[in-house]
């Protein structure tokens, strides 16, 4: 390994070059993402997958490790192994739905479909491990690839913390991490994102309002579970738009209500399930101690009890501000000068990235992959759509910007 110079890596020469190169590996990115939307696989055990991946970065020759309580996989490519380490990160798996595209490559599983676009995250993914590859006499530390299972609600990313996969192997403990969310939301090639927070939290919760069951014609001799369980809709509506603050929100939605078993039956009680979304910690905590106030005040003015069950899922996906800035600048000198949008507010779904981004800083960005036969890209069948689609044309760009952002972050921060 030659001299390593700070400025190298993130140089604006070395940066031009990667679009360039990405699209002459064009062809491997969208045989990957074809073959892998083929064969999805879900939750924490993506075996094919995991195989897929290891073998296109057996040609480069790194050192991969394997997860142990999930099918996760990292690569290093190191030029100083004394320098700093940045994380780059795709996830793998699948969710549990039918396609119904006209693809000739659609998913060859029922039930099973790559409509999150985590097909595309690894096909990015490991085409930034050619470009870095091919730069690593220049880098001035180590870049960690990691390819993750697990995103789609099984917390895929706590998993691999739990297995070390900010420290085990490196002399230099990861120190910054990026990650690239497709969106046929966007047009393509066009990249979104903002400081701070950028993704909502995700809890559930279960309701069970108990009565006492009778016949309908007599509900004066039971306790109906039902008023009380469709005013605690409504109530907690109430909650969210006259008790927390507007400007740090949070949506509360009741999603799925079970009571009763014929006409004219007033039933034992009622269940309820539903989602709390929130773009703070202060707001999540002041709603889950809120519900609890409110669904037990309700109930008990209809003289039902209630159980709640209340489950904190993924937490707030919060932008570290500098490393949102690096991004932005990689963009305009990878991508080009406004091909970055500042996102106005944060977006409601959610993200197990949270997870990494409270242990090192780093950011999240959105790469717009509209398919190139739908010109209003607000229109697109959206993440999770049973007809989504991307526009492959996207997965070099996305390709160039992994390895812009880990040359950019390794050259500041040598």
């Amino acid at each position: 390994m030659g001299d390593i110079t700070s400025n190298t890596a993130g140089s604006d020469d070395v940066l031009s070059e990667l679009v360039a190169d990405a699209t002459g590996l064009a062809v491997d990115l969208t045989g990957w993402r074809r073959d892998l939307h083929q064969h999805p696989e879900l939750g924490l055990d993506n075996p094919r997958t995991q195989d897929v991946i290891a073998k296109a970065l057996k040609a480069l020759g790194v050192p991969i490790r394997r997860g142990r309580a999930a099918t996760w996989l990292a690569a290093d490519i190191v030029g100083n192994p004394d320098g700093p380490t940045i994380l780059l990160r795709a996830d793998t798996d699948a969710l549990p739905m039918t396609e119904n595209t006209d693809e000739p490559f659609s998913s060859s599983i029922e039930g099973r479909a790559h409509t999150c676009g985590h097909d595309g995250h690894v096909a990015m993914l490991l085409g930034a491990a050619r470009l870095l590859f091919a730069r690593r006499d220049g880098l001035p530390g180590t870049v960690r690839l990691v390819f993750q299972p697990g995103e789609e609600g099984f917390a895929g990313a706590k998993v691999m913390l739990d297995e070390g996969i900010l420290t085990e192997g490196l002399t230099t403990p990861v120190g910054a991490a990026f990650a690239i969310h497709v969106t046929p939301n966007a047009p393509a090639g066009f990249m979104a994102t903002r400081p701070g927070p950028l993704m909502a939290s995700a809890d559930e919760f279960t309701v069970r309002v108990k009565g006492r069951g009778t016949h309908a014609s007599m509900p004066h001799l039971g306790i109906d579970p039902m008023p009380a369980a469709a005013e605690l809709v409504g109530a907690l509506s109430t909650m969210v738009t006259r008790r927390i603050e507007a400007f740090d929100p949070a949506i509360v939605t009741v999603a799925h209500i079970t009571g009763g078993t014929t006409h004219n039956v007033i039933p034992e009680q009622v269940l309820m399930e539903g989602t709390v979304r929130c773009v703070s910690a202060h707001t999540r905590d002041r709603v889950e101690e809120l519900f609890a106030e409110v669904v037990h005040g309700v109930t008990a003015a209809h003289g039902c009890t209630a159980e709640i069950d209340y489950q904190r899922g993924y937490p707030v996906t919060i932008n570290n501000e500098e490393m949102t800035g690096l991004v932005g600048d990689v963009c305009d000198r990878v991508l080009g000068r406004d091909r970055m949008f500042p996102l106005p507010s944060p977006v409601m779904g959610a993200e197990d990235w949270s997870y990494i981004l409270e242990r090192v800083p780093g950011a999240m960005a959105f790469l717009g992959v509209c398919p190139a036969d739908i010109e209003n890209f607000l229109e697109a069948p959206a993440c999770h759509s049973d007809v989504m689609r991307l526009n492959e044309d996207a997965l070099p760009l996305g390709a160039a910007m992994h390895a812009g952002v880990a040359l950019e972050w390794l050259s500041r921060n040598s």
